[in-house]
């Protein structure tokens, strides 16, 4: 296996280092004959674990292949993509599960970790194989519906049992469809209105993740809040921690930066559920992410093709393009801003995101005898996105022509580089 030095390079603390990779770890001495890489200006960050991706694979190859997905999240600087279960068939028994490792084993650039359904189908009726998936090859652990909510307070629960001897956890698309039905693509207020969308009310999701954090602090099990959204949200999960519930929660970059003003030209790249929101929801969300309410940055990568996106907003599919610009994006909002340092992202976006999939060779610090999954990183340099310049199939990326930071420089997967800047 190739040996590399990563020389002079900044670790998230601000100390200056040699790295050595050599054997898929990091060693304390330069191995013979190691490739030597001048880092003078760059940092390393752990490898970037993300909770939330869509890959598509099976059935939706036109949007995403396992391979050209773990492409964009190499590129991105990610060492680890965590696959959500709806796909074409859902994931939701134990060869299904196998069927998405081994794609993501045969494409070699990140770890490919397995979500599996909650419910069979993503139905909401009942639950699906969550016993026979953890125990498969694919030693699922997270489960979700994620794009449908689960209604079904009862069989929440029990999906809530089901995954407690395994330190699992259920991870919710906080959702309520009487609140927020079929039609809901909009954050309810004065501009839905405007635009004639029908409108995504806040409280469809602060009384999901409200009652959720009930039925965890009743069962004793760990729940993960998909894509939080809303300020009421926010505020819901702060209340939980305070109460020693098992919750964590994620933020996507696009609920970081974007708002309701996309959606002024009904462009569909700006299609999302749950929607962008308003201005004092935005700052709510730094807020959380900035003081640990909010644990993790998933991305909730969803790619499609074309047809899915042409159409009137209405009619079109919701989602983003997100693994390649994610930690841009956290540059801009937290970082530049002052509300995050490097060690402080390095927790948000790998080490705790690794803990919440119970990853033991992801999320690792930078030291000797620990595994080389790392990126480095140059936060000074900028450039204007271009969607056809994407790794990904897919090019519904909300970034296109925006000036954001283009940090990545490298990605390596066990000390083997997946990414590198031409």
């Amino acid at each position: 296996m190739t040996a590399t030095t990563l020389r002079g390079v900044q670790l998230p603390d601000g100390t200056r280092t040699d790295l050595h990779l050599s054997d898929g770890v990091i060693v304390d001495e330069a191995p013979s004959g190691a490739e030597v890489v001048d880092c003078d200006g760059l940092l390393a960050l752990p490898g970037m674990v993300d909770p939330h991706t869509h890959l598509r694979e099976p059935g939706r190859e036109d949007a995403e292949t396992v391979k050209s997905g773990s492409e964009a999240a190499a590129r991105g600087g990610y060492t680890a993509v965590c696959a959500m279960a709806n796909t074409q068939p859902v994931t939701d028994t134990a060869e299904k599960a196998e069927h998405v490792l081994d794609l993501g084993v045969k494409a070699n650039l990140v770890d490919v970790v397995v979500i599996g359904a909650i419910s069979k189908g993503l139905q909401g009726q009942e639950l699906a194989e969550l016993g026979l998936m953890h125990r498969s090859r694919a030693r699922v652990t997270m489960f979700s519906d994620d794009g449908m909510c689960l209604m079904n307070p009862q069989l929440m629960r029990r999906a809530l049992e089901w995954v407690k001897p395994f330190g699992g956890v259920i991870a919710q698309h906080s959702q309520d469809s009487f609140l927020a039905g079929p039609g809901a693509c909009c954050h309810e207020g004065e501009l839905s209105g405007r635009l004639g969308l029908g409108g995504w009310p806040p409280v469809a999701e602060s009384t999901i993740i409200a009652r959720d954090a009930m039925l965890a602090e009743a069962t004793g099990s760990r729940l993960h809040v998909c894509h939080i959204t809303t300020a009421e949200g926010v505020e819901v999960v702060r209340w939980a921690k305070s109460r020693g519930i098992n919750i964590t929660a994620e933020v996507t970059p696009h609920h970081l930066l974007l708002g309701t003003e996309e959606l002024m030209g009904y462009d569909t790249v700006y299609k999302v559920n749950p929607p962008l929101r308003t201005s004092e929801h935005i700052e709510a969300l730094r807020e959380g992410l900035a003081d640990g309410t909010i644990d993790v940055v998933g991305t909730d990568h969803a790619p499609h093709a074309p047809q899915d996106k042409d159409h009137a907003f209405v009619d079109a599919k919701p989602g983003m393009l997100g693994l390649e610009q994610a930690l841009s994006v956290i540059i801009e909002t937290m970082v530049k801003p002052g509300r995050l340092t490097w060690e402080q992202v390095a927790e948000r976006t790998s080490h705790a995101p690794a803990r919440l999939a119970s990853l033991s060779n992801q999320g690792r610090p930078l030291t000797v005898g620990e595994p080389a999954n790392l990126v480095l990183v140059n936060p000074d340099r900028m450039s204007t996105v271009d969607r056809a310049e994407s790794r990904s199939l897919s090019r519904n990326n909300p970034y296109h022509g925006r000036e954001l930071p283009d940090p990545v420089e490298a990605t390596y997967l066990r000390g083997r580089r997946t990414f590198t800047r031409s």
